[in-house]
């Protein structure tokens, strides 16, 4: 397995564990990972070609459907309610 598809399961795990925590403590390493996940998956675009960067990319597009429908209301203008 290559370094890229390890980093990949290690960055499932840490969204995992993260994900677990309150939610006032998850925006320091979400926010961490959320930045980290474009890299990983054009690494693994990159190294492995599409079926398994586009698998990537469905992982990543799964578990933050939230923070990124944020991230569009904001980008559009809108001024989406924060969880508490």
């Amino acid at each position: 397995m290559s370094l890229s598809l390890v980093f990949g399961c290690l960055w499932v795990f840490a969204s995992a564990v993260v994900a677990m925590l309150p939610m006032r403590k998850q925006y320091a390493p979400g926010m961490a990972l959320l930045i980290a996940a474009p890299v990983l998956i054009a690494v693994i675009w990159w190294e492995h070609g599409p079926w398994y960067g586009a698998a990537a990319l469905f992982a990543f597009v799964s578990m933050f459907r939230n923070p990124l429908r944020y991230l569009y209301a904001r980008a559009k203008g809108e001024k989406p309610e924060l969880p508490k």
